[in-house]
């Protein structure tokens, strides 16, 4: 059974929406409106594949942007340069299965050439100790907590180094080498895109 993962296609988004309003209170829910917005200016937009049908997404954003989440904010006031995970979802039927490793090690691979550290937070109200687990397990650590407002909800806010950084932005400075696994930023490429079109 493989898994793909690939950026998202504007066709799909109402089975990601789908997606993220049955995942269950560890994820706050949205509207199309909200959505929309994300794939308008999302730097990582992407979905899995799992046996040829839609698995999970997950959505980032580098510490620049212009983005309204309160954790987001929370990152933003206390460290100049990170990419931010703003959510990750996994249909339910697909959970245990590796795709959550999938969209980690994807993320990382993107993140790590572009940004020093990255962020996250796990929800605490609702059984949280797997999800720090999973978190621990890839390295993340806790750098505080946060009550988002105005869900109210508390959440441990958790960064990453990534390593290969400051050796990425030593050799290459801004500009990193012309090759395909390398492509622009989502955000870039959707504004590039015909107005109308699908990726």
């Amino acid at each position: 059974m493989s898994i793909v993962v690939r950026d998202v296609r504007e066709h799909e988004l109402d089975s990601v929406l789908a997606l993220n309003n049955a995942a269950g209170p560890a994820i706050l829910p949205l509207d199309a409106a909200k959505l929309r917005v994300f794939f308008d200016t999302a730097e990582y937009f992407r979905v899995a594949e799992r046996d040829g049908s839609l698995a999970g997404f997950l959505v980032g954003f580098g510490s620049q942007a212009t983005h309204d989440s309160d954790n987001f904010s929370w990152f933003r006031a206390r460290y100049p340069q990170f990419f931010y995970i703003d959510r990750i979802v996994v249909a339910s039927r697909r959970r245990g299965g590796g795709l959550g490793r999938a969209f980690y090690a994807d993320v990382q691979s993107y993140a790590e050439l572009r940004y020093p550290q990255l962020a996250c937070e796990v929800f605490l109200e609702h059984g949280a100790d797997h999800a720090l687990l999973f978190h621990g397990s890839f390295g993340f650590r806790e750098v505080g907590q946060h009550v988002m407002q105005p869900a109210g909800v508390r959440a441990s806010m958790l960064m990453k180094e990534l390593c290969s950084y400051p050796w990425v932005r030593e050799t290459y400075g801004e500009q990193l080498p012309n090759a395909p696994w390398l492509s622009q930023p989502r955000a870039l490429v959707a504004q590039q895109r015909p107005t109308g079109t699908c990726a």
